[in-house]
């Protein structure tokens, strides 16, 4: 993506880009000749957020744009429909936006395309850095994005646990990690019953990958991340239009991978910790049942309450290795429970943690990130609905309320020496396109924590 953005140097014949507002747009540009404007009053053009329109000069070649924007913008990243609408050359910010460092970010973001499987052509503008905005930077955040945008957005049959074990083991060879890898049936001599459980029914063998980077000695980040390479919910099976788009039940790892991409590149001084339990939740005579009562890494036994909440079960496992070395940060993220987008929508991620400073500081760096999340409660009046008479929890609690929550309590159950968790129940999906946000999978949350873990470490 780096090469869409270039310097002043090189942009010699560089089109101006005018950020306008409604008030101010008819004399924004003065230098305009006096026939653009009245293209632009013809046409319609009244600068609401995100309106865009390219004005010709007298020779007919394009004079300037003008661009829509807000003085107190509620989408600072609406800058990527420059990325989708604007014709192929070079353009600069002539009248620059509030935050020109997220302004150059919404644009490089609005540059993704997926085309594994299809090359869409299209006009590639190039966007001149202003001064002051880091674009190396910038560049290795919406790197990361991509990454994470590609793994979800590339389907099962092409992505099952084995390739996301490729995704890991290429990340590692990239910034000189170790990885260890626990297949199959080694994961119940391992101690890993529940992931061998969810994953045991398909033929693509379910695995616990384990990435680590960094000096030992340093502050110890975990991040952890749900692996369901595709979820038919298990014998609770699925509904067709329930399994339309299950290739993006590794999203929370996708996020994981592209926030340990981010950290490594960035090349902070922690120890970091990459865990993904994955797996496929498939169907056949070996499949794990409604009743089922399992074992966990932690001790705590497991009743199947639903088969199709198999997200917790993995990350238990998985969470409670992370947990044994005690980690200064341990995070998850998950595409984990529908009551957490019937709550909060697509767009904005619940997040659970009972660290009080680690809620406010990830508040305010997604909010400086245009990075949106929401914390809910870890209400432990609620952990009673996770009791089950013939084991220590149940998986699925039957009432139907608080799902998200509950969720996130059962996850805490398997956390106990972690100095700080954060649970991240992502969405990891793009139901339609925004500017910036093409349809599709979604990285989300990783550039607030990008920015907080540079705060902390950097």
């Amino acid at each position: 993506m780096a090469d869409r953005l270039i310097e002043a140097a090189q942009a010699e014949n560089s089109r101006p880009i005018w950020c306008v507002t409604p008030q101010n747009w008819r004399a924004a540009a003065p230098d305009l000749p006096a026939s653009a404007m009245a293209f632009a009053e013809a046409s319609g053009f009244r600068a609401e957020p995100g309106g865009l329109i390219v004005l010709p000069g007298p020779d007919g070649a394009i004079a300037g744009v003008l661009f829509g924007v807000e003085d107190a913008p509620r989408d600072p990243l609406v800058f990527g429909k420059l990325a989708t609408s604007l014709p192929a050359g070079d353009y600069h910010l002539a009248l620059p936006p509030a935050n020109p460092r997220l302004a150059v970010l919404g644009f490089l973001l609005g540059t993704y395309r997926f085309e594994r499987y299809r090359v869409r052509s299209g006009n590639r503008p190039r966007l001149v850095v202003p001064a002051g905005v880091d674009a190396e930077d910038l560049a290795r955040i919406a790197d990361a994005v991509a990454l994470a945008r590609d793994l979800i957005n590339t389907p099962a049959n092409d992505l099952g646990p084995a390739e996301i074990e490729h995704a890991v083991r290429a990340l590692a060879a990239r910034h000189g990690a170790d990885v260890a890898v626990t297949v199959g049936d080694d994961l119940l001599a391992a101690n890993f019953p529940l992931i061998h459980a969810v994953g045991r029914a398909s033929p693509r063998a379910p695995r616990l990958i384990d990435m680590s980077w960094g000096d030992p000695a340093a502050p110890k980040v975990t991040l952890v991340g749900k692996g369901v390479a595709f979820d038919t919910g298990g014998l609770d099976i699925k509904p067709p239009s329930g399994m339309l788009i299950m290739k993006k039940d590794m999203g929370g790892a996708a996020n994981a991978i592209a926030l340990a991409e981010m950290v490594m590149a960035r090349a902070l001084p922690v120890r970091l910790r990459l865990i993904i339990p994955a797996v496929e939740n498939a169907i056949d005579g070996t499949a794990f049942r409604p009743g089922d009562i399992f074992p966990s890494r932690k001790g705590l036994t497991v009743e199947i309450g639903n088969t199709d909440a198999e997200g917790r079960l993995i990350l238990a496992d998985a969470l409670a290795l992370a947990d044994e070395e005690a980690p200064e940060l341990l995070v998850d993220f998950a595409t984990l429970t529908g009551a957490a987008r019937v709550a909060l929508g697509p767009q904005l991620p619940p997040a659970f943690t009972d660290d009080e400073t680690l809620a406010a500081d990830l508040a305010r760096h997604a909010a400086a990130e245009s990075d949106p999340l929401w914390r809910l409660p870890l209400w432990q009046p609620y952990m009673s609905m996770l009791d089950s008479p013939i084991a220590d929890l149940n998986n699925a609690p039957g009432s139907g309320f608080a799902g998200a929550v509950t969720a996130a309590l059962f996850l805490q159950r398997f956390v106990t020496r972690a100095t700080s968790w954060l649970h991240l129940d992502v969405y990891g999906w793009n139901p339609s396109s925004r500017p910036a946000r093409p349809e599709g999978g979604e990285a989300q949350t990783i550039r607030a924590l990008d920015a907080l873990l540079a705060e902390r470490y950097g």
